[in-house]
């Protein structure tokens, strides 16, 4: 934690395919070997494997600028990357996989994620779905709980500004997020429910718990949440991010979002429930359409033109983030999105020409170019 803004940090999670063929490819293991090889991570970066060895991510340090944050997400790409291509697997940041996709890999032998395989069995045998966390820091837990309430009506904006994820194995299914439809089987998955304190998120936990929903009370498929491990608030709304500058600018307005409810909270404003049916409906609808058409404002119960509520977003954080100094930097991110598109619209737009070119296309997009500086603080 710090006096000035929250601190932020990203967990990525990416594909590892077959830079021919696109197929999913299970080389995590020998990756996470190999990756020291491929240049020193920036202090605090931590790089791990995911629920699939098709699957890998790369955590940031703790930061409290959009530069340190920015240097750790790009050094700590592009040593993944280095290490995957030394395995002759690429590294591609898609929420969903491009390439058509063998049969689902084994269940895990020992370990949580064995139990993970048990408890879901189909549901998650080709979970090869990828999302960009943002962590922020609260670090009283039953401010973590109210913050949470705060955030439910703008997570479904967040996740139409990050949707990367249009195929599933290869099909283009028609939606922005198809990860978020693969998220939406899970039990309890969606915004959080309305909870008094962290006492009630607690026995709500346990009960899921208890009732088999959940492996254990760090499992919650809850799309913003208090973290189980860190004294942060928890974003798991987005897509991965196909650019590091898209992970930048969900994790920006994330804090955001977290500055503008600890200061309405301290102005005694609580949030508004949400109908748990309307919730659903906005994620929904985020999904199905990202920015190309109308999404759902859970509070007012209403449609409206994507980039309406984007202007709704950035007017509702303006003044946190004119305070923490990154406006220009959010409406030159916001831009510039507005003008390429999302990752699922820019992946339609070369998915004509056959998955060996749509895998070299992500992969360049995936590893920023230029240099990337070691950070240490």
């Amino acid at each position: 934690m710090s006096d000035g803004p929250p601190t932020m940090g990203v967990e990525e999670e990416f594909l590892l395919v077959n830079p021919r063929t696109g197929h999913a490819s299970p080389c995590a293991e020998p990756v996470l070997a190999r990756y020291r090889h491929h240049g020193p991570l920036p202090h605090g970066v931590k790089v791990h494997r995911e629920l699939r060895l098709t699957q890998i991510e790369a955590a940031s340090g703790v930061c409290t600028t959009a530069d340190e944050l920015r240097n750790q997400l790009t050094v700590a790409r592009r040593v993944l990357a280095g290490a995957a291509a030394a395995e002759d697997c690429a590294l591609l940041a898609t929420g969903t996989p491009v390439g058509p996709g063998p049969a689902a890999a084994p269940p895990e032998g020992t370990g949580r994620y064995a139990e993970i395989d048990a408890a879901y069995g189909a549901v998650v045998a080709d979970y090869d779905a990828c999302g960009c966390h943002v962590h922020v820091g609260v670090a009283d837990p039953d401010t973590a709980v109210a913050v949470v309430n705060h955030l439910g009506r703008r997570l479904p904006t967040l996740l139409a500004l990050s949707a990367n994820a249009p195929f599933d194995h290869g099909r283009d299914t028609g939606y922005h997020s198809w990860r978020m439809v693969l998220q939406s089987r899970f039990p309890g998955s969606g915004v959080a429910p309305y909870l008094r304190d962290h006492d009630e998120y607690r026995r709500v936990v346990e009960t899921l718990v208890g009732c088999g929903a959940l492996v254990d009370p760090d499992q919650t498929f809850w799309l913003g949440r208090p973290s189980g491990r860190f004294p942060t608030v928890e974003f798991r709304i987005a897509d991965t991010a196909l650019t590091v500058d898209h992970a930048v600018l969900q994790a920006l307005l994330s804090r955001a979002l977290v500055q503008r409810a600890l200061a309405d909270l301290d102005r005694g404003r609580e949030a508004a429930p949400l109908s748990p049916q309307v919730a659903a409906a906005a994620v929904w609808a985020a999904a199905r359409h990202g920015l190309t058409g109308e999404l759902v404002d859970a509070g007012e119960e209403t449609r409206h033109p994507a980039w309406s509520l984007v202007g709704e977003l950035l007017a509702h954080v303006r003044e946190p983030l004119e305070e923490s100094g990154d406006l220009d930097e959010v409406e030159n991110l916001l831009a510039a999105l507005r003008t390429d598109g999302t990752g699922s619209v820019q992946q339609r737009a070369v998915a004509g020409r056959g998955t060996a070119a749509a895998v070299r296309w992500l992969t360049a997009r995936t590893v920023p170019s230029g240099h990337g500086t070691l950070l240490t603080g």
